[in-house]
């Protein structure tokens, strides 16, 4: 008998159970391709004839696809004599078959050459078009199907994003996995992981940490928000019953061309601020706003206490 001994980093077990989508998002140096190239060989020798292709949005030549990762899970595994490798394809135990595939150039009728096939992996899924998606779901058919993806989220509008963390299918296997995750993080990454916290921390948090891309990269306050992240300063936060929240308000102009109204409700804990709410807006008049801040149980009132500021506008809010 023939025993496959695959190491697994932890944080990819809940995935090892069947499901018909499967999904790993986050940062460089998670393992998220290498845990999806192993499982898709391991697939392949398990269970023979296994169709299996490899898709990306644009793949131009093979040399962009997950070909030689695949080849080098092969031959790392010690499995090579079981599987033929090509030029443009590999050919699996009993008659089984790897291929690799781009979805940019496909129509509803050339990607139908996929039926059949039980198992589609979406590497770098960040960049697959909600119409690739579109075509290939119901094409990845046979019984007991899977479609998994691996991708560093860059917006929450991105297909396989809103597909898979917004509107979360029914038994779908969605997890993060990030740096700190693979027990075989190599020193050369963690390297690369510190220079760039040290001098581009205001893109670290996507590159490395599976976060979305920040539409202020290279503002002012940017690293700020990076070293308070590290700090473990951002977080959720309560609210204090007992303490009054304030709304600041940055008075964008209630005009077509005018710039964003932003309304941020705060509370002086201790030597703590918390942002407890926050509202922005643009071309509407000011009684939006007002009706924005009741809409969420804000009440404007007029405190005596001594603690209160000249010239300030205090909001309660009302707990039911």
């Amino acid at each position: 008998m023939f025993i496959l001994k695959i190491p697994t980093a932890k944080v990819f077990e809940p995935l090892l159970a069947p499901a018909r989508y499967k999904g790993v998002y986050g940062g460089r140096g998670s393992g998220k391709s290498h845990f999806f190239g192993e499982l898709l060989v391991e697939t392949c020798q398990a269970e023979r004839g296994t169709l299996a292709v490899c898709i990306r949005e644009a793949q131009r030549t093979l040399a962009q696809s997950s070909k030689r990762l695949i080849e080098s899970k092969i031959a790392s595994l010690g499995v090579g004599s079981g599987f033929k490798l090509y030029s443009d394809k590999i050919e699996a135990p009993g008659d089984g078959l790897v291929i690799f595939r781009g979805l940019q150039d496909h129509t509803a009728e050339s990607i139908k050459s996929l039926e059949g096939f039980r198992i589609a992996w979406i590497d770098e899924a960040q960049t697959l078009s909600a119409r690739s998606l579109a075509l290939l779901r119901p094409t990845i058919r046979a019984n007991n199907s899977e479609l998994g993806a691996s991708w560093n989220p860059r917006r929450k509008s991105d297909a396989i994003d809103d597909f898979l963390r917004a509107r979360k299918p029914p038994g779908a296997i969605v997890i993060s996995a990030n740096w700190r995750d693979n027990p075989w993080f190599p020193a050369v990454l963690e390297e690369e992981r510190r220079a760039d916290l040290s001098l581009y921390a205001d893109r670290y948090d996507h590159i490395w940490e599976g976060d979305y891309v920040r539409a202020f990269e290279g503002a002012y306050f940017a690293e700020m928000l990076s070293q308070a992240r590290a700090q473990g300063r951002i977080g959720k936060v309560s609210a204090d019953p007992l303490l009054p929240l304030r709304a600041f308000i940055n008075i964008g102009g209630s005009g077509a061309t005018a710039d964003a109204f932003t309304i941020w409700i705060v509370q002086w804990v201790g030597t703590e601020i918390r942002v407890r709410d926050y509202y922005e807006a643009v071309g509407l008049v000011l009684a939006f706003h007002v009706n924005w801040l009741r809409s969420r149980g804000y009440r404007l009132f007029e405190p005596k206490s001594c603690w209160a500021w000249p010239n300030t506008l205090y909001w309660r809010k009302c707990i039911k």
